[in-house]
């Protein structure tokens, strides 16, 4: 490790698990090993996601499976955030209709609020979260316990999840079939509202937390929005397109090609004018669009490109069309 490395400057990493840590049953290339050093060498080590299928126990288990460093205390999910959000709208008690899967039913009886699976009960709030089997009918009972007042709620909002398949339907998907049949839309707990990181802190007690993650709508907004830095990975959703043309709420403090980027020292990106540099790598903004020269890592050059299209867009978003030389360059 560098003496000045990255992770020196954090107590505790907020890691996103899908494209980050793993991508279905298998780790990400780095993360086992760059994970067990940090815990090596004290760094609190949780583990966020908006996955709220699995319980905290299921999850660990996985993880150190992959040789990862985890246990249920380390793993903190958008069911619990969304389970602690409920509680403190109707407190202790009350019954909640899940609709979702086992690890969204545990974080609600864990808070000692009452599961329910019909609107026949009056639940109080309806919590709606990803299940790979969610069946019609308890679409149908959230929709009905909606419809007659119950606070809805959802765990996350993710448009897609990523899998080794490719991306696929995630719970925002499925969470807008109630949403489009009762016109009531949920409060969201999980990345990127603030439910999801005040759960962390929460239950880390950090005082210097670094979120990372693989996704700007989610991971790197769920930051901003918390006004604390991030770390972006390019091992899951997120493309060099995406992080250029990015708006000033998604972009990453940091650009690392894995995990193992937490254990160096991380280049310093410096303006001279309108040409940025990292490393071995100069972009240059122009009335053109983007120019990049230089050799070296790609990642770098993806860094420099980003802080001088960033600059340029200002509080805008770039036009892809003014990247495409600069991104031929980063993508060959």
């Amino acid at each position: 490790m560098g003496v000045n490395a990255l992770l020196h400057n954090y107590d505790t990493l907020l890691l996103d698990l899908d494209g980050v840590v793993y991508l279905g049953a298998h780790p990400i290339p780095a993360a086992p090993e760059s994970l067990t050093e940090a815990a090596r060498l004290g760094t609190r080590l949780a583990y966020c996601t908006n996955n709220a299928s699995r319980t905290p126990a299921a999850i660990a288990e996985h993880l150190t499976a992959l040789g990862v460093p985890a246990t249920p205390e380390d793993v903190v999910t958008a069911a619990q955030a969304a389970a602690r959000l409920i509680l403190e709208r109707v407190g202790p008690g009350a019954p909640v209709l899940v609709v979702g899967a086992m690890g969204l039913r545990s974080a609600v009886r864990e808070l000692g609020l009452r599961p329910v699976t019909t609107a026949l009960d009056r639940p109080a709030a309806v919590v709606e979260g990803f299940a790979p089997d969610l069946s019609y009918s308890l679409i149908r009972e959230g929709a009905l316990a909606v419809r007659q007042g119950a606070l809805f709620v959802a765990s996350n909002s993710d448009t897609t999840m990523p899998t080794g398949r490719g991306e696929v339907p995630g719970n925002g998907s499925l969470t807008q079939v109630i949403a489009h049949a009762t016109g009531v839309a949920p409060i969201v707990a999980g990345k990127p509202e603030r439910p999801m990181h005040r759960e962390s802190i929460l239950r880390t007690g950090s005082l210097r937390p670094l979120v990372v993650g693989d996704r700007l709508d989610t991971d790197i907004e769920g930051a901003t929005n918390a006004s604390v830095d991030s770390l972006l990975v390019l091992t899951g959703v997120a493309q060099p397109l995406d992080i250029l043309t990015a708006a000033p709420h998604h972009r990453p403090t940091y650009i690392g090609a894995d995990l193992s980027v937490l254990h160096h020292p991380y280049p310093d990106v410096t303006a001279h004018g309108d040409t940025w540099t990292c490393r071995t790598w100069t972009a240059t903004w122009s009335e053109s669009g983007l120019s990049l020269n230089g050799h070296g890592d790609p990642v770098d050059a993806l860094r420099a490109a980003a802080a001088a299209t960033w600059h340029a867009a200002g509080d805008g978003r770039a036009d892809p069309a003014t990247l495409k030389p600069a991104l031929d360059v980063i993508l060959a």
